[in-house]
């Protein structure tokens, strides 16, 4: 009998060690599955193939304008690497009246209130260079992770040029006085010099370099001397091919001068009386003279607003009002083949009637601009009756789905700080990343003959 109940004392005994190791090794097991995804925990802004944005959270606190929770971007994650020049300030923020403390190389654009505002009006249309600046300067915000920042060269994908020259024009290309050079050509000099003497540049020619040019009137001096490097630009009608073509160049878009439109509170094409709108100048030089030709065909008709403007006596604010009221908005050559008017129309989602043959638009690789915009060549838009026949032609439902389209698409023409994934600050970001491989294939064409 007492062998029984010893042999029954040995199993439970044996059932309760077992048990033990059980839930002993259960909690290790479950203490290595939480540090595992606590070290590993990755934040994807947007599962898109088209948007390459990715960051690694950081549980550091830091001061943010946004929010108190800090993300610091992952350097070998990051779509591209840029190295900027810390060029003095006369060259940037100098330009907008910034002065530092005199040692001062950069402002401090993480705290709020310190940082230089940009003029408004026609400056602001061209203020591309100051938004990617400001972006790569903004070390504790929290923004996308397409462009990070490096502070070795050797790391860089790029090396951006801070240099304001668009505002360098519209401030300073008139000389002091007969006979002198205005400071935007003694600037851009500078530039010239700077550059060709340093060692990022003579690896390869300035190849790997990001310049930003977009009114169509910068760089004049220096463009041609730094064709080699990647321009950012409104547009290629004051460019010889040979200096900048859509092959090694990013088309940016203008900075839109009218307030946008709440996409839920966007007027309606019920609501929307004007068919077509246009308000600018209309007396255009050599291709633009076809402003000219549709304001004579089409200003005495009754649902078309087709009048001179400009920003001055509350022209921005009318112009806003005007586009948000009508359901398509012409976008006409000028002097160049773009205007600020095509953004303009795109933020009132007023459809965009493109009448201008030889425009390039941004980000066209990824953006297919036929889903929420008209393109009419000139030669048809001369035509009479063409246009407006053509434009009454469209169905409400036909409009309906363009303008729902057009409203989805507005983010990507945004300029703003901080920057947001897929922004036009963003998208810039993205468009030079897809330019990387052209620029491996002219750094090492450029390298062939080096050794010899």
């Amino acid at each position: 009998m007492s062998f029984f109940i010893e042999k029954s004392m040995l199993a439970s005994r044996f059932l309760f060690c077992l048990i033990a190791i059980s839930i002993l090794v259960l909690i290790v097991s479950s203490l290595s599955l939480v540090q595992f995804a606590d070290n590993s925990f990755i934040v994807n802004t947007n599962n898109s193939s088209l948007y390459s944005t990715s960051c690694v959270e950081s549980k550091i606190p830091f001061s943010s304008i946004s929010n108190s929770r800090g993300y610091i971007c992952d350097t070998k994650q990051a779509l591209l690497r840029v190295y900027m020049y810390d060029l003095p300030p006369e060259f940037h923020f100098g330009l907008l009246g910034w002065k530092g403390n005199g040692k001062e190389m950069w402002p401090n654009v993480d705290i709020q209130g310190h940082i230089p505002s940009y003029p408004g009006a026609l400056n602001l249309q061209h203020s591309v260079e100051y938004w990617l600046t400001l972006d790569l300067l903004s070390s504790n915000i929290t923004r996308p992770c397409t462009a990070i920042r490096v502070k070795n060269s050797s790391e860089a994908d790029v090396v951006f040029v801070p240099f304001f020259s668009s505002l360098s024009y519209n401030r300073h290309s008139r000389p002091p006085r007969k006979g002198k050079v205005s400071l935007n050509g003694i600037l851009q000099d500078k530039v010239v010099e700077f550059l060709r003497s340093r060692h990022e540049w003579k690896i390869n020619g300035g190849v790997n370099h990001v310049i930003v040019a977009h009114h169509p009137n910068s760089m004049l001096v220096a463009r041609k001397k730094l064709s080699s490097a990647m321009f950012v630009l409104a547009d290629f009608g004051r460019y010889r091919t040979k200096i900048a073509n859509i092959e090694k160049d990013v088309i940016a878009p203008y900075k839109h001068i009218v307030r946008t439109l709440d996409a839920n509170n966007s007027p309606s094409f019920e609501q929307r009386h004007i068919l077509v709108y246009f308000q600018g100048a209309i007396y255009r030089k050599s291709g633009g003279t076809i402003r000219q030709v549709l304001y004579n065909l089409l200003k005495n008709e009754r649902d078309v607003h087709f009048t001179f403007g400009s920003v001055k006596s509350n022209g921005v604010r009318e112009a806003g009002r005007g586009m948000a009221s009508s359901k398509f908005c012409l976008n006409i050559v000028g002097d160049t083949p773009s205007s600020n008017r095509l953004f303009d129309a795109i933020s009132s989602h007023c459809i965009p009637v493109i009448i201008s043959d030889d425009i390039e638009l941004p980000f066209e690789d990824v953006l297919d601009y036929s889903k929420f915009c008209i393109f009419i060549r000139s030669s048809y838009a001369v035509r009479k009756g063409y246009l407006l026949n053509f434009l009454r032609g469209i169905k409400e439902d036909q409009w309906i789905k363009m303008w729902k389209r057009l409203k989805e698409f507005t983010k990507h023409f945004e300029y703003q700080y901080p920057s947001q994934p897929n922004d036009a600050v963003d998208m810039i970001w993205q468009a030079i990343a897809r330019k990387l491989s052209f620029m491996q294939l002219k750094a090492h064409r450029h390298n062939r003959y080096r050794t010899s």
